[in-house]
């Protein structure tokens, strides 16, 4: 009984069976399909929020253990209307309500019992795959839900490193666009090296039918995403989440050792991250980690800008040993002039004129001088 109202939930969406939900099929789905989840969606009450972006400073204490253990994690899909912008709305959707999705963290050879959770009054069907999984889909089949339904699955991390996960149902990019992708950190047995100070960030795109600080309420729209023309490049969700315009700055004290961990759900566009005033000074490319525990010799070092293609992860390290304030950007400079990609990072402290003089303005040289 539970399984044909499951079944029929699904087909009045539009969607032929569980297989093909999962994203284990190859037939996409049709124009009309696709218009009738969007339309779907724009029919469907739901409810409004103050606020989508994830806080980057919850982030999970790091492992401290030696031996495996089991972890009991439960995602909620969460479909909501927050503003983008003041005066700009969006029904987003999410997991746990926020964007990235919450940051799991676990230990390489620890088990996770996942259940996925949809409430009665969401519109669509959803499901999680995990990069992180070996398994059909990365779970995506196991954890697909309709509305009022909850799903489980148990996988164990077997090797190490940031990755993303993000919904997989069929017009899984809408999804992702729509705020559903974050990050899972398996870390080394080992552990990662001791930080002063960890952030989490996700950036993605949303294609609107309005334009950029147009108000109103905007609808999804599916051709601009079909011709990769977004109207926003968000990080957290909203724009400039974390700036001081908006609910930032963040603030770090001088000296600190900086961890970003960052996950570009896309679903198109590659992230170009650069911390304006300052470098990676160790990067592990697409959430890459050592298995061997030599992250001196693994880790790239002093790089600008990280290359992160959507549906990867990057973590980076920032040191801090002046006062100043860091603007993380994607260096594709009119994603953060225009379409709202920053947040900004204020490291609080004492100026190191022997670092940085902003005050020097000695001319008696000769020469030109230059702005």
């Amino acid at each position: 009984m539970f399984e044909t109202t499951r079944r029929r939930a699904m087909q009045a969406l539009g969607i032929g069976g569980a297989a093909t939900v999962a994203g284990c099929s190859t037939k996409a789905p049709t124009a009309a399909e696709t218009e009738a989840q969007r339309q779907q969606v724009e029919q469907t009450s739901t409810p409004t929020v103050g606020q989508v972006a994830a806080d980057p400073t919850d982030v999970p204490e790091p492992t401290d253990r030696s031996q495996p253990t089991t972890h009991e994690v439960t995602l909620s899909v969460e479909e909501v209307t927050a503003e983008i912008e003041p005066g700009v709305t969006f029904d987003y959707m999410t997991f746990d309500g926020q964007v990235p999705g919450p940051m799991i963290r676990v230990r390489q050879g620890d088990t996770v019992d996942l259940t996925v959770e949809s409430p009665s009054g969401n519109a669509l069907p959803h499901n999680v795959d995990l990069h992180a999984v070996y398994g059909t889909g990365g779970g995506a089949a196991a954890t697909t839900v309709a509305p009022g339904e909850e799903n489980a699955m148990r996988f164990r991390a077997e090797y190490p490193g940031a990755f993303i996960y993000h919904c997989a149902v069929p017009n899984l990019d809408m999804h992702i666009s729509a705020g559903m992708f974050g990050m899972i950190l398996v870390e080394p047995e080992g552990g990662l090296p001791e930080v002063d100070r960890e952030l989490y960030f996700g950036q993605h795109e949303v294609y609107t039918d309005g334009e950029a600080g147009q108000e109103g309420k905007h609808s999804f729209d599916m051709n601009a995403m079909k011709n990769e023309n977004p109207t926003y490049v968000l990080l957290n969700g909203e724009k400039y989440a974390w700036a001081a315009a908006n609910r930032g700055p963040i603030e770090v004290q001088q000296g600190e050792r900086v961890r970003v961990f960052m996950v570009d759900g896309g679903p198109n566009l590659s992230s170009n991250f650069h911390p304006i005033g300052n470098v990676w000074s160790r990067a592990y490319r697409d959430g890459g980690l050592p298995e061997n525990g030599d992250f001196e010799a693994y880790a790239d070092k002093n790089i600008q800008t990280m290359k992160v293609p959507p549906g990867s992860c990057m973590i980076g390290e920032m040191e801090t040993p002046v006062p100043e304030r860091i603007k993380l950007v994607d260096h594709a400079l009119s994603r953060v002039a225009r379409r709202g990609m920053l947040a900004e990072v204020d490291v609080l402290g004492d100026e190191r004129e022997e670092v940085f003089d902003p005050d020097a303005h000695d001319t008696s040289h000769e020469g030109p001088q230059y702005a």
